[in-house]
């Protein structure tokens, strides 16, 4: 099996590209601790085995995966690409839940803005994030105030709230005149 392996914007994570399906068509799992993939994904209890692995991230055809500061990628890497080609040509499966998807209220009247919002996240946004490694998931809306998280390599990447101010926040702000801002919070 032949993973290609990319850089993020993010130094500390690194892409691996396996060239098959990972976890299917728009479904994602972020993983920030070894006790969080505990009965749902094998694959992410093996990464995170491996000394100086600290996020696992995983996207319909990639996997994204976080190092600590101290540790080396030329280090990491062949242990990495061994688990994930294991678990792979194994027949493995990848992601046994999907785990609790965190829920948030939206006012019967801000309904169809946030439609709105939802569409443009999931055809302009996600692709774009994806192909960096990561992920953006849609937390809330309130008052103008669009509430988002950055996961994957994204998550802990310097440019991750000019993307979101700059980017994401001009976006909505253009094609949703009810969208004042946008405001990271973090995953719970």
């Amino acid at each position: 099996m032949f993973i290609e392996t990319e850089n993020t914007p993010n130094p500390a994570t690194l892409k691996f590209r396996p060239g098959c399906r990972v976890t299917g068509d728009g479904l994602t799992a972020d993983f920030a601790s070894a006790e969080a993939a505990q009965g749902r994904s094998p694959l992410v209890e093996a990464l995170f085995a491996i000394d100086g692995v600290t996020g696992v991230f995983l996207g319909a055809d990639f996997i994204s995966v976080t190092k600590s500061e101290l540790s080396d990628w030329a280090d990491l890497k062949p242990a990495i690409l061994t688990e994930i080609a294991s678990a792979l040509t194994h027949g493995t499966p990848v992601l046994l839940s999907k785990g609790e998807e965190q829920a948030y209220e939206v006012a019967e009247q801000d309904r169809e803005v946030v439609a709105r919002i939802r569409e443009l996240l999931d055809t302009r946004v996600r692709p774009a994030v994806a192909g960096d490694g990561g992920d953006i998931v849609f937390r809330g809306y309130q008052d103008g105030v669009v509430r988002l998280s950055m996961q994957g390599a994204c998550a802990g990447c310097p440019s991750s709230r000019a993307t979101l101010k700059h980017g994401v926040e001009n976006m909505l702000r253009h094609y949703v005149p009810e969208v004042k801002e946008v405001e990271q919070v973090e995953m719970s």
